[in-house]
């Protein structure tokens, strides 16, 4: 019996770690033991991404080094809001470095970091907060099918 190996539509069960250029860890599964699973081809990952796990098995690993546009891609102006201050209540006070969920139109939840509060203005950015971000990845391939 062969191994399955990564390939255009696989199933992939994987653990990661990120680094920022400087070092610092950004994310990994492994804080809390919980794999990602993603299915090739879905459009969830960029190209670029999909092109360093092709080829790779169970058991395998890999680093390798994303351009914030194959990661998570450039900060985009059209994602930053200005908020009234009025918006937030007494008790919860908008501060810079806050990270805050937002109810969209459709309901779901968006998580927002507050940039500044200028005066009665609060810069609201949606961006992910690693965007333009030149980023270390580490996988290991947990199972592939």
């Amino acid at each position: 019996m062969t191994e399955a190996v990564i390939g255009a539509n696989s199933s992939v069960i994987f653990h990661f770690d990120i680094k920022l250029s400087d070092g610092s860890a950004a994310e990994s599964t492994r804080v809390h033991n919980k794999p990602a699973k993603l299915q090739m081809g879905d459009g969830s990952i960029s190209a670029a991404f999909e092109a360093q796990l092709t080829g790779l098995k169970a058991g395998d690993k890999k680093t390798f080094t994303l351009a914030p546009e194959d990661a998570y891609g450039m900060p985009n102006p059209d994602n930053i809001y200005y908020v009234d201050r009025s918006k937030f209540s007494a008790d919860a006070p908008a501060k810079a470095g806050m990270i805050i969920g937002f109810t969209m139109p459709d309901g779901s939840e968006m998580p927002g970091l507050v940039r500044e509060v200028v005066g009665e203005s609060v810069t609201i950015d949606f961006n992910h907060p690693l965007a333009g971000q030149t980023l270390t990845f580490s996988v290991e391939i947990v199972q592939v099918s």
